[in-house]
């Protein structure tokens, strides 16, 4: 793990922020409770080039500039917190691990963003946030949405594995 941000990681995580900000607000499909899209990407990446802490920085910081840029509903920072944790998770389990497997590394860093982080903590923020129905009525409801996101991240997180071995990271002890 990365002991420092230094100028370039900070750029690099500032642009890795932005391009998240961009898919989620932009180019993901939204409704009232649920949205799938690609803003994962920037964040996966982001955990497998720098790890944890960096991947978390990134989530945490796309989350609260997207909720205060371009707001869908009233700012809940539970969303915030699961955001940068998700990060975390995905760092945990994907930073530096060579090769990267899909049942060591990419089943267990997806099923816990997508259904203890995602599906059952999200939920609990949403069922606060909107309260018009109970917590299962809402859980029931974004089953769709995790059973469309699960497969997504299952597919798309080897190939940004293969993108990120041709891609050299900065790291701070190179410079």
């Amino acid at each position: 793990m990365q002991k420092s941000f230094g100028l370039r990681l900070t750029v690099i995580c500032a642009m890795m922020t932005a391009l998240t900000v961009v898919l989620n607000r932009f180019g993901s499909i939204h409704t009232d409770g649920w949205t799938i899209g690609f803003s994962f990407v920037p964040v996966a990446m982001t955990a497998i080039l720098y790890g944890p802490a960096a991947a978390a920085a990134v989530g945490g910081v796309a989350d609260l500039v997207g909720a205060l840029l371009f707001p869908f509903g009233p700012y809940f920072p539970g969303f915030t917190a699961t955001a940068a944790l998700m990060g975390a998770v995905y760092g945990w389990f994907l930073y530096k691990k060579n090769p990267v497997r899909l049942v060591p590394h990419i089943l267990p860093a997806t099923l816990i963003n997508s259904i203890l982080l995602g599906l059952l903590v999200n939920t609990l923020w949403v069922s606060i946030l909107y309260g018009s129905r109970t917590y299962w009525g809402w859980f029931v409801y974004r089953l769709p949405e995790y059973a469309v996101l699960i497969p997504l991240n299952l597919i798309l997180i080897p190939v940004l594995v293969q993108l990120a071995r041709r891609v050299k990271p900065y790291r701070k002890e190179e410079a």
